[in-house]
């Protein structure tokens, strides 16, 4: 099969054919890829800033947000079947780990992620297993939700958390509209009764976020709000993000690459939190998938065929991509 791998950090990936994955397990899952999300994590892994944290040895095949149709499940899997069409959650889970337990299956002890630390789904097949399976509703297809399982999923997890915080009369600051943030506006529309405030310099982002129900949109916002959703994590957009939050805010940190530096007796003396986020559960997944089949939250797509994955990568960069790039094998 055709699959996007890396070979070496500091170059772009290739395709390559390589052998297909096969069902050896009893709850393995093997899925037929109908679309990948091309994501920015992506871009980090072939710069080697994952080389560390996921331990994996390359070559391996990237793509860790994927959706598309079961081809052969093993002798225990009853949730689903040869045919279903499905979306993965990113981590591969053991079910039986005290996280997993707990129903903190993205801590979970024993996991695998697909695309970080093993094969993922840059490819025609993909190997997972039946926990990670979400079932698709009738209407949905895999094309139109891929980028839902991390990018989507990420977004939904800090909001999630943050809904507490956002009773009726907050303020919430999104800084990014892009790829993760323009899903995060929604999310926090359906979610919240807060004040949504959109910052971002670019006016094709800005336009989205309008178009998306955002109540404020600015390249930069001089204010201060109880919760700042930052969706960018580099480039400045840490201090600007710790500025635009009030006494006893919290600052969620979804996007990275950048650093956040506070003096301690700033956090104390203000009782500001600083919040790390990272994916979310099953449950999230399946919560996120409800929204989406009932319309409240919709991803903004292109998409190209798995051959055109260096193309997709220039348009990321360059920021010519408004919303999320979907390979389609």
């Amino acid at each position: 099969m055709k699959a996007v791998r890396v070979h070496s950090y500091g170059k772009r990936p290739s395709v390559d054919e390589v052998p297909e994955p096969r069902v050896t397990g009893p709850f393995d899952v093997l899925v037929q890829v109908g679309a990948a999300g091309l994501c920015r994590t992506d871009l980090h892994i072939a710069e080697g800033q994952w080389a560390e944290k996921s331990g994996v040895r390359l070559p391996y095949t990237i793509g860790h947000e994927n959706a598309g149709w079961v081809r052969e499940t093993g002798a225990a899997v009853t949730d689903v079947a040869a045919g279903d069409a499905v979306i993965l959650h990113p981590l591969a889970t053991c079910g039986l780990c005290r996280p997993c337990r707990r129903g903190d299956d993205v801590h979970c002890e024993n996991s695998r992620f697909p695309g970080i630390d093993c094969d993922g789904g840059m490819a025609d097949l993909l190997l997972t297993n039946a926990r990670a399976v979400v079932k698709l509703a009738p209407g949905l297809e895999p094309a139109a939700v891929a980028a839902l399982a991390d990018a989507g999923l990420t977004a939904y997890h800090a909001v999630r958390k943050a809904v507490p915080l956002l009773h009726p009369g907050t303020t919430c600051v999104v800084i990014g509209a892009g790829g993760l943030g323009h899903i995060g506006i929604q999310c926090l529309l359906a979610m919240t009764a807060a004040r949504v405030i959109v910052v971002d310099p670019s006016e094709r982002a800005r336009a989205l976020a309008r178009e998306l129900g955002a109540h404020e949109v600015t390249d930069s916002f001089p204010g201060q709000a109880h919760v700042v959703l930052d969706f960018v994590g580099e480039q400045g957009s840490e201090r600007a993000g710790l500025a635009m939050t009030r006494r006893a805010g919290s600052y969620y940190v979804i996007g990275y690459g950048g650093a956040v530096n506070i003096p301690t007796i700033d956090l104390i003396s203000t009782e500001r939190n600083i919040v790390g986020n990272l994916v979310g559960s099953y449950t999230d997944l399946d919560e996120l998938m409800t929204l989406t089949a009932q319309g409240r939250v919709t991803l903004h797509t292109r998409s190209y065929p798995l051959a055109a994955v260096n193309e997709a990568i220039d348009d990321l960069e360059t920021g010519r991509l408004a919303g999320r790039a979907i390979l389609v094998p």
